[in-house]
C-alpha cells in the first residue's frame, strides 16, 4: 500500500515535469529521515550515503539499499550525459552536500564528518 502511494507521488512529480532526485525519494522513507535527523548517516562527496560512527545491521542494510539505488540512477544519468559514473556521482555528491540543512551530517573532502551549520558546507574543490 505504501509502495503504491510512493509510486503515485513519483507519477505526480513526473506529471509536473519534475525529476525526483535520489535524495528526494529516500526522504519518503521514515527510517532514512530518522537516521539523517539523528546524525547516524550523512552525505559523502562521492555521491553516496555514509554511516557516521558505528553501524548496526539494519542501518547498514538501509544505507546499502539506498546506495545501490543511487548507483543505478547515476549510471543511467551518466550514460545520458555522456560522462563517467564517477563524475556524475561526484557532481551529485556536491549537490547533496549543498542541500544539507543545519544539524545534518556530511563528509568534508578530508574525510571528516561535519555537522552542517548555517554556513556553507566544506565541499570538494572539484564541485561545480
Amino acid at each position: 500500500m505504501m509502495r503504491n502511494s510512493v509510486l503515485a507521488g513519483f507519477a505526480a512529480l513526473a506529471a509536473l515535469g519534475l525529476a525526483a532526485s535520489p535524495a528526494l525519494s529516500q526522504q519518503r522513507d521514515p527510517a532514512y529521515a530518522a537516521a539523517r535527523a539523528a546524525g547516524t548517516v550523512g552525505e559523502q562527496p562521492d555521491g553516496y550515503l555514509g554511516i557516521v560512527g558505528a553501524a548496526n545491521p539494519a542501518l547498514q542494510r538501509m544505507v546499502d539499499d539506498i546506495n545501490i539505488k543511487r548507483r543505478a540512477v547515476y549510471a543511467e544519468k551518466a550514460k545520458e550525459k555522456k560522462t563517467t559514473l564517477e563524475a556524475y556521482a561526484l557532481t551529485s555528491g556536491c549537490e547533496a552536500i549543498l542541500r544539507t540543512v543545519p544539524g545534518e551530517k556530511y563528509q568534508a573532502p578530508d574525510g571528516s564528518w561535519q555537522t552542517r551549520t548555517s554556513a556553507a558546507p566544506i565541499r570538494d574543490a572539484r564541485c561545480p
